[in-house]
Formats: structure tokens, C-alpha cells, sequence
């Protein structure tokens, strides 16, 4: 594995030069200013603070950067994970976070190790999307506190549905947060590319606090420091706290492991680059070690930096460690502006964030033709992620995506007809009149076979048959047992059942098992044509 990482960065390092410095350079200040207001957003909306956001997207700029899978992977706090902190700080206080972002490192890299890196292909795209607009619903009820400025109010989407009935704002706050919206909304694209659209409505939102001297709710002091008071000790981990915090910390890996190799094969399309997967988990994994002895939260590869830096001519891994030295340089010059920057439009932030987070070209396409099995699992995924946890969600996702696809697969269709004399002899109509043949197409498995019975049984009694598998792929072992059950109850009645047109493996299935050493090599015929021509052959 180090010997591949070392061809990766020797690859990425092949004829750098100037040019491509200034490129890494420039592609790096503005990955930075889109990542201060989006760290000091998700570091807030967590539960914790601005301050161990912006921690989180500088440290994990300096070192996940260095290590990556791939030279275009911007990674630092996120809104999804965001989503899934808020419900477990008050339960675990913020030494349990640190301590879950630090088992969730362990098992990142364990899983890089050992190569899990294409785990993620497990995962169908209607989950994945669900689980999207679910964390979404998430972070934008979340948002509803410093949005409006008010102060009893826990942010879980339950409280939202109480709150609307005795909505009590405080109207600069509201006003703040809503001028914030709709200048994202409305701001040039064209603009976006030198200046983007939330750093200057926090910018302005911080003057206008300064200047009109507004009572409102503010992000509060940024130490300059990159190790606060509140950040992990390694006396303070301990077994009885890992136990605990198992839990949480497979709910971070998972997030950690999902989004991050969903931004690399996203972003490995748009540069012809595939990432290497493993090593990003890796590098996820030393970087979630480290982060929280520092104070950070939990980092994974944001897919909004990503394409920012992607799209700003990000020639290597330099501009990941470029902007977060960047973000570093901020906080030490400006720590005491952005102490005032109001919180509710870090909430409009979010909030704009949350609506273009969802996937709405691959929800459109669901719906638009109409696949339902999709739609189910987008809905049982989204719905399960608002009112249990992401990793419930994912799993629940994927069973269901499961079942339907045992479902849909166990859809058979097993057609009976009698011989026509005509296929073969006009001379034998009366040979012919004592065979049906049974066309079976699809899988023949435990959850279908019984419809095989059903139609047999419902066969005149005196009824020899012929099965035709040329349409069934594979067959189980209950199906199997059903066919030597029907072989014993025609044997004992004298009646007759031949099988043709099997595949190789359907053959091999019923020599090992003995069904042909029980009916006999004769019975086994290439097609029902061959086995129509034998039968009138032995009546010559």
C-alpha cells in the first residue's frame, strides 16, 4: 500500500513546475473561501462550536490533503455529519465526540488496510439519495433556532412541528438569515467564481451587526489557537467509554466511509482520474485520528469543496494543504471580526446549503419513470434517517432494496401447452396426447417454486410432462428437492417427466445433487424438439 501511495504522488509530482503552482495556489484561496463560512456553519449546527469547525477543515486540510487517494479531495466538516452530531452531543457531551471521531479514525484506517474500499458499491443509489434528502430535512430543521433568533428550541425536527404552532422570532435575526437566502439565491453565478455568495453574505451580515450594533445571537469567541481548551487527551480514553461510544463511532465510519468515496467517484469522473479508494480511507482515517486531539469533529470529503477545487484547476494535493493553511491564516487575523458574525446567517447558509444538497436529478429520474422499487427505498431511506439515525437508515436502505430485488427476481412465468403433431408428425397425435410441456422462464428458487407445483398439480392425472428450462438461469436446492418429490409421485403413478434445454450449471446442479442418477441420463434431453423426435423414433 505505501508503495502504491508513493507511485500516486510521484505521479501527481511528474513535471510540476511554476505554472502548476500558481494553479494549486489559486484553486487553493478559493477552496478556503468557501470552506470558512461552510466550516463555521457545521460547526455550530453540530452542537458544538465555529471554532472546532474551522479547527476541523484546518486540520484535516494538512492531513487527510496529504494523504488522500486522490490530488482533487477537499475534506472537512459537512453537513451530513453535522446532522448526525447534533443528536449524539447531548447524549455524549463533547469529550464522547471526541472519542467516537477517534474509533471512527481507527476503523477508517482498518477498513483502507484491509481494502473495504469497494464496499460502497453495496450501497444502491436510491439509498444513498434518501439518506441525501434525509440528512438534509435534518440540518435545514436544525437551522430553525438561529434562524429565528429564538431560544427554547432543540432543533430536532419533532420540536419544529411544536414550534410552528406558537412561532415566537426575533426579527432582526429572521431578517438577517432571510437576506442571506436570497442572496444566494439571487447572486450571479458569474460572480461566484471570484467571490462566493456565502462569504459575503456573512461578511456583510458581520458589518451590519458591527455597525447598526444589533442585539442578536453571534458565533462568539474564535480562540487562536489550533488546540482549544476542549480537545481529547489521550488519559481520557479509556475501555468502558469505547464500549459506549461503539455505537456512534460505527455511525461516524459509516458516514465518514459513504461520503467520501462517493465524492471520489463523483469528482474521479469529472477529472478522468479514478481515486484510489483504499488509500483515501486511509487517509480518512489518520486524519479522524488526529482531529480530535486538536478539538475538531468528525471530517469526511466534502463533494461542495471538492468540485469547487476541481473546477478552479486544482493540479495536486497542494491545494487541500493550501487552503487549509489559508483557513489558518484567517483565523489568527480575523478571530475577532468573526466572533461577531451572527448566527442565523450562518442558519441561511445552511439552510441553502441543505436545499441544493438533496440529488435532484436522480430524484427527478425516479419519479419522472416511474420506478417504484427506487422510490420505495429513496422514501423508506429518507423517512428512517429523519426519525432514527443514518446508520439504521442505510442498513433498513438496503434490506429493503434487498427484498425488492428478491421480489422482482422471484417473479416467474411457467406456461403448459400440449404437443402439436404438426411440430413433428401428422402420424402420432395419440403418442402426443399423453405429454404437456411446461415452459418455465426465470429463476427457479424457493420463494417461486411452489407456483411449478401448483401448475402440475392441476395437470390431468394420466399427464406425462416436459420441462423446458431453457429460460431458468439458476435453481436452489428447495426447487431441486420439489423436482425429485415430483419424479417419486410420477414414478409411483407410472407417469413419465423428461427435462430439456438446461444450461451447464443447471446440469451440474442436478448431477450433484443426484437428480440425474435418479431419473436417469435418458431423461435428460438438449431441447424439446430432440426429446419430440426420440419419443417418435422408439414408437417406429
Amino acid at each position: 500500500m505505501i508503495k502504491q501511495f508513493l507511485g500516486i504522488i510521484n505521479s501527481e509530482l511528474k513535471d510540476y513546475n511554476r505554472r502548476k503552482f500558481l494553479q494549486d495556489l489559486m484553486a487553493g484561496i478559493t477552496v478556503a473561501a468557501v470552506a470558512l463560512p461552510l466550516a463555521l456553519a457545521f460547526g455550530v449546527s453540530s452542537g458544538t462550536t465555529a471554532a472546532a469547525g474551522l479547527i476541523t477543515a484546518i486540520v484535516a486540510g494538512l492531513i487527510i490533503s496529504s494523504f488522500s487517494g486522490a490530488f482533487y479531495q477537499i475534506s472537512g466538516p459537512t453537513g451530513a455529519m453535522a446532522a448526525i452530531l447534533i443528536s449524539l452531543i447531548g447524549k455524549y457531551g463533547m469529550n464522547g465526540i471526541f472519542i467516537a471521531t477517534f474509533m471512527a479514525g481507527i476503523f477508517l484506517l482498518l477498513a483502507g488496510i484491509f481494502r473495504l474500499g469497494n464496499l460502497i458499491s453495496l450501497i444502491p443509489s436510491p439509498v444513498i439519495t434518501g439518506f441525501t434528502s434525509g440528512i438534509a430535512i435534518i440540518i435545514a430543521s436544525g437551522q430553525i433556532k438561529n434562524f429565528f433568533g429564538i431560544e427554547h428550541f432543540t432543533g430536532s425536527f419533532f420540536d419544529l412541528m411544536k414550534f410552528i404552532g406558537g412561532l415566537h422570532i426575533d426579527y432582526p435575526s429572521t431578517i438577517i438569515g432571510l437576506l442571506t437566502i436570497l442572496l444566494m439565491i439571487f447572486y450571479p453565478k458569474s460572480w461566484g467564481k471570484k467571490f462566493p455568495a456565502s462569504l459575503l453574505a456573512i461578511l456583510l451580515s458581520t458589518l451590519a451587526v458591527l455597525a447598526l450594533k444589533l442585539n442578536v445571537p453571534v458565533v462568539g469567541k474564535i480562540p487562536t489557537t489550533l488546540i482549544p481548551q476542549a480537545h481529547l487527551r489521550l488519559t481520557e480514553i479509556n475501555l468502558q467509554d469505547m464500549k459506549t461510544l461503539l455505537i456512534p463511532a460505527i455511525s461516524i465510519t459509516v458516514l465518514g466511509m459513504t461520503e467520501s468515496l462517493l465524492c471520489g467517484a463523483s469528482a474521479g469522473r469529472a477529472t478522468n482520474h479514478p481515486m484510489d479508494n483504499n488509500q483515501e480511507l486511509v487517509a480518512q482515517g489518520i486524519g479522524n485520528i488526529f482531529i480530535p486531539f486538536f478539538g475538531g469533529i468528525p471530517a469526511t470529503a466534502a463533494i461542495a469543496r471538492t468540485s469547487v477545487a476541481i473546477k478552479a484547476g486544482a493540479q495536486t494535493r497542494l491545494t487541500g494543504i493550501i487552503h487549509a493553511l489559508i483557513l489558518l491564516l484567517s483565523m489568527f487575523l480575523f478571530a475577532p471580526f468573526m466572533t461577531h458574525i451572527p448566527l442565523s446567517a450562518l442558519a441561511g447558509v445552511l439552510i441553502m446549503t441543505a436545499l441544493r444538497m438533496n440529488e435532484w436529478e436522480a430524484i427527478h429520474f425516479l419519479f419522472k419513470n416511474k420506478l417504484k422499487s427506487g422510490m420505495i427505498e429513496f422514501f423508506v431511506t429518507m423517512i428512517i434517517t429523519v426519525i432514527f439515525d443514518l446508520s439504521t437508515a442505510i442498513l433498513a436502505g438496503i434490506i429493503v432494496g434487498f427484498l425488492l430485488f428478491i421480489l422482482k427476481i422471484s417473479q416467474i412465468e411457467i406456461n403448459s401447452s400440449q404437443i402439436e403433431p404438426e411440430r413433428i408428425s401428422q402420424n402420432h397425435h395419440e403418442v402426443f396426447s399423453e405429454w404437456t410441456v411446461i415452459y418455465i422462464s426465470g429463476p427457479l428458487f424457493f420463494l417461486n417454486s411452489s407456483k411449478l407445483k401448483q401448475v402440475i398439480d392441476a395437470l390431468p392425472t394420466n399427464t406425462n410432462i416436459v420441462l423446458s428450462l431453457r429460460g431458468v438461469p439458476m435453481i436452489d436446492v428447495t426447487s431441486i428437492k420439489l423436482l425429485i418429490d415430483i419424479y417419486s409421485v410420477f414414478h409411483e403413478e407410472n407417469r413419465q417427466i423428461v427435462f430439456a434445454s438446461m444450461n451447464g450449471k443447471l446440469k451440474e446442479s442436478f448431477r450433484r445433487t443426484g437428480l440425474i442418477n435418479l431419473v436417469g441420463e435418458e431423461a435428460i434431453y438438449p431441447s424439446v424438439n430432440e426429446f419430440l423426435l426420440d419419443l417418435v423414433d422408439k414408437k417406429n
